[in-house]
């Protein structure tokens, strides 16, 4: 396998997992993603294991394990930060709904 399409498919393939294990979490503030919430779980590892082992093919296992788990955290990290800026405050719409 090319090495750009391998190590392209190993970060997506972590990012996946970590979108899918954030729709599983309570903490979760996109509705839509909420509806996975039961297939997030298992989803979320298995595309963490087909990750770590697309990483430790391109990468050796050092390399590989660094560069899966670096790259799994940044997307637990991103995910619930991004949906903090973006989705609406549930408490801020009550408080407007009341005033009117």
């Amino acid at each position: 396998m090319d090495p750009l399409v391998a190590t392209t498919a190993a970060i997506a393939t972590s990012l996946l997992s970590a979108a899918s294990l954030y729709a599983a979490s309570s903490h979760c503030r996109w509705p839509s993603w909420r509806r996975h919430a039961a297939r997030g779980t298992l989803a979320g590892f298995v595309f963490a294991l087909v990750s770590l082992w697309l990483f430790i093919a391109e990468l050796g296992v050092g390399a590989g394990l660094c560069a899966m788990l670096g790259t799994w955290m940044l997307g637990l990290m991103a995910l619930p930060y991004l949906a903090w800026r973006s989705a609406p405050n549930p408490r801020l719409e009550q408080d407007n709904g009341a005033a009117r």
